[in-house]
């Protein structure tokens, strides 16, 4: 429901932008008349909004807490590049013409020249050229990219984060057994993954995995809250980092498997011969759909979720009257309501998912070897 509304919202948006671009339009009485500047001022609002809600859920090289005047108010990142060895510099180092790197201007290191294109770093000339193919994509060297990104920057604060939070929780328990500050309200959560997600899928071997299902929880956890926050950057709704997540769980899943669980699937048992050579690549293929569903279920309900709400936000700016203001942040609070639900459904989801794999992997079936 959440990804047909995000779909409905941008495709409005979308609209919107189309409608602005107009020349003219007709009047009551079927004639041509020139566009309205207001309609012009719509069409600049509805370009500034759009470049708004794709910034939130891009990665880029920067971090950009507002846009004024078509410039980023916020402070660089390090850029890291490997070509023929190493180059470092920050993200709004002056290029040879005079703008910043992150503007697009080429920058100069160690003698070769690298421009910034849709956050993707190419290797260029003193002049910054770029050709395009039929595709629209530069044909120039494609650089390694090492930086670090906003996505990279807040990943490291929430791993201090938790190892603030939980390195303390332990310290404080060699001293007493009674939870106290962060862990008055982080030993429910702790005692609900194990109760609630790890015994249950898992059973008596659920000890092993604590770690991994805790530290997955939490971190999805705390990036969700995090991009909710006001300026906060959509981590999660990034795929690069959701395939992180989801091979993480599928390698621990697979080194964790029991012969019966690589029996059931190279040679299910009970199964005629014929049959098991059938289903053995369709067994095969699902230890990969696993990963991918929970891939793909955790990145498209985050961005999606963020889409809605930077939307709606924007729609105030783009209409500018009084249904706006008053219909639109009933609405995006009410969405938010619903984003912050969904942040710690998705670190449930996840987890639990992640758990029920792992608890098929390491089943024993015993009934099996008693006959």
């Amino acid at each position: 429901m959440l990804k047909k509304t995000a779909i409905l919202f941008y495709s409005l948006l979308m609209f919107a932008t189309a409608f602005a671009q107009h020349e003219n339009v007709e009047n009551q009485h079927g004639k041509p008349v020139t566009e309205t500047p207001e309609l012009s001022g719509k069409e600049e609002r509805t370009k500034e909004v759009k470049e708004f809600v794709d910034h939130h859920i891009l990665d880029a090289h920067d971090v950009a807490l507002m846009v004024k005047d078509g410039h980023h108010i916020g402070f660089p990142l390090p850029v890291i590049i490997y070509d023929e060895g190493f180059h470092f510099f920050m993200s709004n180092t002056e290029g040879v013409d005079g703008h910043e790197f992150i503007h697009g201007s080429p920058v100069e290191s160690n003698g070769k020249f690298y421009i910034l294109h849709h956050e993707k770093i190419y290797r260029t000339d003193s002049k910054g050229t770029l050709t395009l193919d039929k595709d629209h994509h530069p044909t120039e060297k494609r650089v390694l990219d090492l930086s670090i990104t906003k996505s990279v920057l807040v990943i490291f604060l929430v791993a201090v984060l938790m190892i603030v939070l939980f390195g303390g929780m332990a310290r404080s328990y060699k001293k007493s057994l009674v939870p106290s500050g962060a862990a008055k309200f982080l030993e429910p959560i702790i005692i609900f993954v194990r109760d609630d997600i790890a015994i249950p899928n898992i059973g008596h071997k659920y000890k092993r995995f604590m770690g991994y299902l805790l530290t997955v929880f939490f971190f999805i956890l705390f990036l969700n809250v995090l991009g909710l926050m006001p300026f906060g950057i959509n981590v999660t709704g990034n795929i690069a980092i959701t395939f992180f997540l989801a091979i993480m769980t599928y390698l621990i899943t697979t080194f964790s498997g029991s012969k019966d669980y690589w029996k059931h699937i190279f040679w299910m048992p009970g199964v005629p011969v014929p049959m098991k050579f059938i289903m053995m690549p369709i067994e095969l293929l699902g230890t990969l759909t696993k990963p991918f569903a929970l891939m793909i279920r955790l990145f498209a309900n985050m961005t999606a979720g963020h889409i809605v709400v930077m939307t709606l936000i924007g729609s105030i700016y783009i209409f500018e009257n009084w249904i706006a203001g008053v219909a639109f942040p009933f609405l995006t609070f009410v969405i938010y309501l619903l984003e912050v639900l969904v942040a710690f459904l998705q670190a449930y989801i996840f987890t639990m998912l992640s758990a029920l794999f792992i608890g098929m992997a390491v089943e024993e079936h015993e009934h099996e070897h008693a006959h």
